[in-house]
């Protein structure tokens, strides 16, 4: 894992730091069955030591970590691996998030081109955008105004009603 960058408060009265860690490799189109377990692998370690340091440092209640991705996977196999998909699922950890559970809606999928989300080839349609998830985190880092909002989860309005992440922090 890399650090990237910092984005941190500068007297515009933002509470909170940002920091992009990257672990690269998840485009398996090939060899899915073989690298993905060591990947998820280097996520959990990595996450668990992050939670033992904050345990340590009592700062548990002070930083959310979650995972980003700009794709999803296929459910079906292109024989090796997985192709480009729509829906994904994302991991949130920290002290503030409301967790040990599930957000949001279970696919139904009977197998790799039937079910509710299934558009074909293991393509899930999603039942919430990622931007609900941004918005969340957005609100959790004192950012309250819509028009703020509404550029940082730009797409949040074509999945209409309550964000099915309200209460997630």
């Amino acid at each position: 894992m890399a650090a990237h960058r910092s984005l941190g408060a500068s007297g515009e009265g933002i509470r909170r730091q940002v920091f992009f860690v990257s672990l690269g490799g998840f485009d398996l189109h090939d060899n899915l069955s073989g690298q993905h377990p060591v990947l998820l692998a280097q996520l959990d370690e990595a996450l668990a030591q992050l939670d033992a340091d904050l345990g340590a440092l009592q700062m548990r209640d002070q930083v959310t970590a979650f995972t980003a991705s700009d794709f999803g996977r296929t459910l079906s196999s292109n024989g090796d691996g997985s192709d480009h998909g729509w829906g994904a699922h994302h991991f949130v950890m920290g002290g503030a998030v409301q967790g040990g559970r599930f957000w949001g809606a279970w696919p139904e999928v009977t197998d790799h081109d039937t079910g509710a989300q299934n558009i074909g080839q293991g393509r899930l349609l999603p039942t919430m955008a990622v931007d609900h998830l941004a918005e969340a985190l957005a609100r959790w880092m004192g950012v309250t105004d819509a028009a703020s909002l509404a550029r940082i989860a730009p797409h949040r309005a074509a999945f209409p009603g309550a964000s099915p992440l309200a209460g997630l922090l």
